[in-house]
C-alpha cells in the first residue's frame, strides 16, 4: 500500500485554504463538459486522506459517467416525476424544530424564487426536485456506500471524507453538490449497481464543472454567525 503523500499540483497552490472552503457551494447546474478520469482518480485519492478513527477507512465509492450515469438517472428521475417512493423518508428534526426548520426553509425560498418559482406552484417545485437524480446534468455522478455493520462514529469519517472530496474538487476548478435526495430510491440503485446486501447507500455527489449563468446557481446559501454557534468557556461550573 503507497503511504506516501501525493504531490501538490502547481495549480493546488494557487488557492488558499479560505479560498477553497469559500467558494465551494452546492452546484445545481451543470456543464456538459467532461471530466477526465485522471482528474476523478485524483481527487479521490485526495480525499482519502481524511482522518479515520483506528484508519478505518470506511467508504466506498460508485463513479458513474456516460451511458450509467444518463441511463440509471433518467429511471430516477422518472420516478420522482411519478411521485413513486421506493421507501418512506423517517421523519427528520430539522423539519418541525428551530432554528433548523427556519434554515431549510430560507434555503428552499431562496433556490425557488431564483427559478421564479412561486410557493403554489407544486409541479414547478417536482420538477427542479427530481433534477438531483439525473446529478442536476453533471457528466460525473457518484454514489457512496458504508457496511451496515460499522457504528456512527465510522459515519463522522464519512463526512469528512465527503468534504474532502468537495475541497479538492473545488482546487481542481470543480464543482460538487452532495445529495441526501438519492436515499429516497436506494433499493433501486442498490440493484442497479450491484450492491452487496451489507452496503448501505450514503449519499450521492454531483460532480464537474458547474454552470455558473444558471439561475439556480445565482444565490449563496446563508451561514448562521460565529456567535450563533460558538460559545468560549471561561468557566467550569
Amino acid at each position: 500500500m503507497d503511504t506516501k503523500q501525493p504531490p501538490l499540483k502547481a495549480h493546488d497552490a494557487e488557492l488558499s485554504a479560505r479560498q477553497v472552503i469559500t467558494s465551494r457551494r452546492s452546484v445545481r447546474a451543470f456543464l456538459r463538459t467532461p471530466v477526465r478520469r485522471e482528474t476523478i482518480e485524483q481527487v479521490l485519492e485526495l480525499a482519502a486522506r481524511a482522518p479515520s478513527g483506528s484508519n478505518v477507512q470506511p467508504w466506498q465509492v460508485w463513479v458513474l459517467t456516460d451511458a450509467p450515469l444518463i441511463n440509471l438517472g433518467l429511471e430516477l428521475q422518472s420516478l420522482a416525476l411519478a411521485g413513486s417512493d421506493d421507501q418512506k423518508e423517517q421523519p427528520q428534526t430539522h423539519h418541525v424544530r428551530e432554528p433548523y426548520r427556519s434554515r431549510r426553509r430560507k434555503v428552499a425560498r431562496d433556490l425557488y424564487e431564483s427559478l421564479d418559482i412561486t410557493r403554489d406552484d407544486t409541479q414547478g417545485m417536482l420538477r427542479q426536485t427530481s433534477r438531483n437524480f439525473i446529478f442536476f446534468d453533471a457528466p460525473v455522478g457518484l454514489f457512496f456506500t458504508i457496511d451496515r455493520d460499522l457504528d456512527s462514529n465510522r459515519w463522522l469519517d464519512y463526512g469528512m471524507f465527503l468534504q474532502n472530496i468537495m475541497l479538492a474538487a473545488k482546487a481542481y476548478g470543480l464543482d460538487t453538490c452532495a445529495q441526501q435526495a438519492f436515499v429516497k430510491y436506494e433499493a433501486v440503485i442498490a440493484r442497479r449497481l450491484g450492491l452487496a446486501d451489507s452496503q448501505k447507500l450514503v449519499c450521492g455527489m454531483a460532480l464537474g464543472y458547474g454552470d455558473l449563468t444558471a439561475a439556480e446557481n445565482t444565490f449563496v446559501a446563508e451561514r448562521a454567525p460565529l456567535q450563533a454557534f460558538t460559545q468560549f468557556v471561561d468557566t467550569l461550573y
